[in-house]
């Protein structure tokens, strides 16, 4: 069973739908990437699969064992993210709260699974440091680590490299890609074709064309957007 299956799914607010329609599925092993124009839902799209907003219509099933708080979730970066007054450390042990009761402590075994997670993805040095004076590109791995330790399953990755210069974006993919060869799925947004094709195994594009399948199909899609060294050429 899919661990995510969307059928007919309408999502917007205040009764004033966004995306209509849409169907498509995530299983095991699967990386889908989410693409489409400015202003076409995908935010909306994420935040509804998560639960944080209720579809207007449709139905989004979680199957082989996922619950909605064992996904992991790394949204847009904001600048009260970027200012927040903790530790690296204390950061990554937050992703734990979602899988527990209200005002519970962190065991010494969760402690342990985050320095492990931070061992994963080479930040246990930031682990002291303050999260407002980290690089933007660590910022992004702390968050990752983080979202990793609300699930061993699915991350829903919202534009995780934006803001970052190339060398930083080029490590967080290189993460992410670790991680799903290591067996989770991951959903991500994403405004860069090319990484899109380089790294995905499906292609969900959301807008006035709405597309789904394998990146095979879609490099082949006649409506797809062309890759950004594409555009620079061809003006």
């Amino acid at each position: 069973m899919s661990l995510i299956k969307v059928t007919e799914l309408s999502c917007g607010y205040e009764r004033e739908p966004v995306i209509s329609g849409l169907t498509f599925k995530v299983d095991r092993g699967d990386y889908l990437c989410i693409v489409g124009e400015n202003g076409s839902g995908k935010t909306t799209l994420m935040k509804t699969l998560l639960g944080l907003i209720p579809p207007l219509s449709g139905t989004i099933e979680t199957g082989d064992g996922l619950t909605r708080t064992g996904i992991g979730y790394l949204p847009q970066r904001t600048a009260v993210q970027q200012d927040f007054p903790a530790s690296c450390a204390e950061i990554v042990r937050s992703g734990f709260q979602g899988r527990k009761k209200p005002f519970s402590f962190l065991t010494k075994e969760e402690k342990q699974q985050a320095d492990a997670v931070m061992d994963r993805l080479g930040i246990r040095n930031l682990a002291g440091k303050c999260f407002r004076e980290l690089s933007g590109g660590q910022m992004q791995r702390v968050l990752l680590a983080r979202a990793l330790c609300a699930t061993e399953t699915l991350l829903l990755l919202d534009e995780p490299v934006a803001g970052l210069d190339p060398d930083a974006a080029k490590e967080m993919y290189a993460a992410v890609s670790t991680l799903h060869k290591e067996g989770i799925a991951v959903i991500m947004i994403t405004h860069d074709i090319d990484a899109a094709l380089q790294y995905a195994t499906h292609i969900l594009h959301v807008g006035e064309t709405v597309f789904f399948d394998t990146k095979a199909c879609y490099a082949t899609h006649p409506g797809k957007p062309e890759p950004a060294e594409k555009k620079e050429v061809l003006s």
